[in-house]
């Protein structure tokens, strides 16, 4: 990765980075944030900031610091330097340690997100309205929409089939999920996102609609199979998945040599929908 890459614009100000593929996260400097929201003109005054804030929120008991890890990146004077990094989350956190106007604006998103969130498990219908407003404003189509928010729906099916089968959300959901996936696409998850160039983004986001569908079926077909086979266990749920994903890769097979075309495609969220917008321009 260049090291215009390894830069994000932070209040149009840079802020280094980092990408850990291994655990699908970006990792941003914590002194170049606090820099930017505390005004300050170099990084040495950033960095004494940095290190007293570090202390109080030690001393409150405040977990976020030793969540912070030291990565190396590069300094201002061109060398590779440890820097203390924090992920997303723990930067949202941090953020709110800070007093400063600039941090104003993302303290009240927090709050509003947050108030969002407790409104759509009283009622969760909001949330699939918000779902549809985001998708909307970011250029989808509403047939594409459609079906999201109907993968959404087999999804939640699939989940809560795991759960009364005894399996644990994290790690053995991402575990299934993988086996299904490559059982239908022939790609792992993290293959899959890579043929997209995707990082952080939804997979499901950046699908084609047939991609969707299948991927659908796939889904609705393991959970269809484990309400008649009752597996118990990972070992038995990853065979499961591993059935489930095969209906959708035949499905796959055969549309791709009636088409001659891939149904597995590189393009993203942003290349399928500007070309899509393209197409509606000429007709």
């Amino acid at each position: 990765m260049s090291n215009l890459q390894n830069l994000a614009l932070f209040d149009q100000q840079e802020v280094r980075r980092h990408w850990d593929s291994e655990q699908e996260l970006w990792w941003f400097s914590v002194v170049d944030v606090v820099r930017i929201l505390t005004d300050q003109d170099d990084y040495q005054k950033a960095r004494k900031y940095w290190n007293k804030l570090a202390e109080r929120l030690r001393l409150e008991g405040n977990e976020t610091v030793t969540k912070c890890h030291q990565l190396k990146m590069l300094a201002s004077d061109g060398k590779q330097r440890l820097t203390d990094c924090a992920d997303t989350q723990n930067l949202l956190r941090l953020i709110q340690s800070i007093p400063s106007p600039k941090a104003e604006p993302l303290k009240l998103w927090l709050a509003k997100v947050g108030y969002e969130r407790l409104e759509e498990t009283a009622d969760p219908e909001l949330a699939f309205e918000r779902a549809m407003r985001t998708y909307q404003r970011k250029g989808y189509s509403k047939e594409w929409i459609n079906q999201r928010l109907k993968s959404i729906e087999v999804r939640k099916d699939l989940t809560d089939e795991w759960q009364n089968r005894g399996i644990n959300k994290g790690i053995e959901f991402a575990i299934l999920t993988d086996e299904i996936t490559k059982a239908w696409s022939d790609k792992s998850v993290k293959e899959y996102k890579q043929l997209k160039g995707l990082k952080k983004e939804s997979l499901r986001d950046n699908m084609s609609n047939l991609e969707i569908v299948l991927n659908m079926l796939a889904e609705a077909s393991t959970t269809e199979i484990s309400k008649v086979k009752q597996p118990s266990g990972l070992p038995q749920n990853k065979e499961i998945a591993r059935e489930g994903g095969h209906v959708a890769g035949v499905a796959r097979k055969e549309i791709e040599k009636q088409t001659g075309q891939s149904v597995v495609i590189p393009q993203n969220a942003k290349q399928l929908h500007l070309k899509q917008n393209l197409l509606k321009k000429v007709k």
